[in-house]
């Protein structure tokens, strides 16, 4: 449960089931636990389903505290869910009924790398897991079988690397680059939110259309050419001033800039644990995962060959599915 987007994954007979819906919680508060079950209703889920919960949406900023956010959304989850078995997620890596998660919010709060980590640790027992969504980017270490990331709360995660406040479709130009490539120099990109990081990648061709599901900045439509428009317009300047070599060269520009600052982290968390030679990639933004991975040098695997391409986008949600029914299963 993210602040923009709603991820649900029903697991059932081994086979994975996925809806992604885009929902920015802060305009429309009062409607998440009908979106949620609307959700569930899309997955055929059933009042004896159990339902593993991780979240992300407590930091919107509807929100003054994480507290009051983990509440919120739990809140409506269980509104949404009626009388399921509701398990929380938490950063330290267990399952906790609602009513202790809540009681306990840092730890229910921005959960979901650990879940995507703990999921893939058996079958990448020594890897690194980059997963860049519409926002934001993990870089998870695993080691032996175990995630062995240095930070569990947002602010220590910045910190150590492993979270990069970048992403596929919401970031700001200006929050990547400072500069862009123009005529035979280079100009200071503005910081009015001209255009997101969702133009440059429809723009290049790494994104279709569908994907572009965040509200475009000047209200226009998700086209290729209004992105264009938009891109122009960091510099101050139009698309009868620009040409399409020069949205090209700035486009590319911020791509690669983007790359590189995932690619940073990368070599940060790499540092630590140098013996791994090893990368997994997903997320909305899996193309900047892999130019990332392949520029420090790892060899690198998609999530979406081990859970396939739709469960890998929402691989949190499909993680704590198969979690939860993991922890239910006796041993031997």
């Amino acid at each position: 449960m993210g602040g923009v987007n709603l991820k649900a994954v029903r697991l059932a007979d081994g086979a994975f089931d996925t809806v992604i819906e885009p929902f920015e919680l802060q305009r429309a508060p009062d409607r998440l636990p009908a979106a949620l079950a609307s959700l569930a209703r899309r997955l055929h889920a059933s009042p004896e389903d159990l339902h593993a919960v991780t979240m992300t949406a407590e930091l919107s900023q509807y929100f003054r505290t994480k507290r009051e956010g983990v509440a919120f959304v739990l809140e409506a989850i269980g509104e949404a869910a009626g009388e399921s078995i509701i398990q929380v997620w938490c950063t330290d890596g267990r399952f906790r009924p609602s009513a202790e998660a809540a009681a306990n919010p840092l730890l229910a709060a921005a959960s979901n790398w650990l879940a995507t980590a703990t999921f893939v640790a058996p079958s990448a027992p020594n890897a690194i897991l980059v997963d860049v969504g519409s926002t934001t980017a993990d870089v998870i270490p695993i080691v032996n079988g175990t995630v062995v990331a240095v930070g569990r709360t947002d602010p220590d995660r910045l910190r150590s690397g492993e979270l990069v406040y970048t992403g596929a479709l919401r970031t700001p130009i200006e929050a990547v680059v400072r500069e862009v490539p123009l005529a035979d120099g280079c100009a200071a990109v503005s910081a009015e939110g001209f255009a997101i990081t969702a133009d440059v990648h429809l723009w290049l061709g790494n994104l279709p259309v569908e994907d572009y599901t965040v509200p475009t900045p000047d209200g226009r439509p998700a086209t290729r050419a209004f992105a264009g428009e938009r891109l122009a317009r960091t510099v101050c300047a139009d698309r009868e001033m620009l040409g399409e070599p020069d949205i090209d060269r700035l486009a590319a520009a911020v791509a690669a800039a983007q790359v590189e600052d995932v690619a940073a982290a990368l070599r940060r968390v790499h540092a630590r644990h140098p013996h791994v030679a090893s990368a997994v990639v997903t997320g909305l933004g899996d193309f900047i995962a892999w130019s990332a991975v392949q520029r420090v040098g790892l060899a690198a695997v998609r999530l979406a060959t081990i859970l396939g391409a739709e469960a890998a986008r929402a691989a949190p949600a499909a993680a704590v599915a198969y979690l939860l029914r993991a922890s239910r299963i006796p041993d031997g």
